[in-house]
């Protein structure tokens, strides 16, 4: 199983993070130690004094596929969820300074929370998929589907370009703005299209 995330995939994030808006969908990776699920607590690491969140999207893969175009991606993917990208952002920003990969910041063990999954065909507009983060009860972050850079279909094809897409493999879309730093006792909550699907405590 692959943990697939795409960078700087809404506009306002990119501007927010003074960052390019790319012309193509830009990804990097995380391993599966990367998860964390069933609302346990995220334990603050030590090697980061600005850790920020980063609410997403997350489709899960339900087919083989390589090569896979836009208009037949659709088909390999009927669960949607909500997850968060943890980043080292103090990490993140020496990374970048010295043109060095990204694993430090983005890839260390329980960076990717994860909800359970619900089937698309539950959702009234596919297209337009609304979700929010709340730190603490206070709204933080909000975005819908509809203002991604990239359609899922699109980072599909993209994507299957340079790797083989397995069940199970999971695609992390990219985050809206509003993104901060979380610290010991706060409490974040996700929602998809109102409904809760995540709720846990940063220890």
């Amino acid at each position: 199983m692959k943990i697939i995330c795409v960078a700087s995939n809404y506009s306002e994030h990119a501007k927010e993070l003074k960052s390019e808006i790319p012309a193509e969908p830009v990804f990097f990776m995380k391993p599966d130690s990367a998860l964390l699920q069933g609302n346990k607590p995220f334990y603050l690491p030590e090697f980061s004094k600005d850790l920020q969140h980063e609410v997403e999207l997350v489709y899960r893969i339900n087919r083989l596929g390589k090569h896979i175009e836009e208009k037949f991606a659709n088909r390999y993917y009927n669960d949607v969820a909500l997850g968060i990208d943890f980043t080292a952002r103090d990490l993140q920003k020496i990374c970048k300074e010295k043109g060095r990969p990204w694993e430090i910041c983005k890839a260390f063990d329980q960076s990717a929370p994860l909800s359970s999954f619900i089937k698309m065909e539950k959702l009234q507009n596919k297209d337009s998929i609304k979700f929010e983060l709340y730190k603490n009860g206070t709204l933080v972050q909000q975005g819908s589907s509809a203002d991604m850079i990239f359609h899922i279909d699109k980072i599909i094809e993209h994507v299957s370009k340079y790797l083989t897409l397995k069940i199970g493999d999971l695609i992390f879309t990219g985050t809206p703005p509003g993104v901060g730093q979380v610290a010991i006792g706060d409490r974040l909550t996700g929602k998809l299209e109102g409904e809760t699907m995540f709720d846990f405590e940063v220890k």
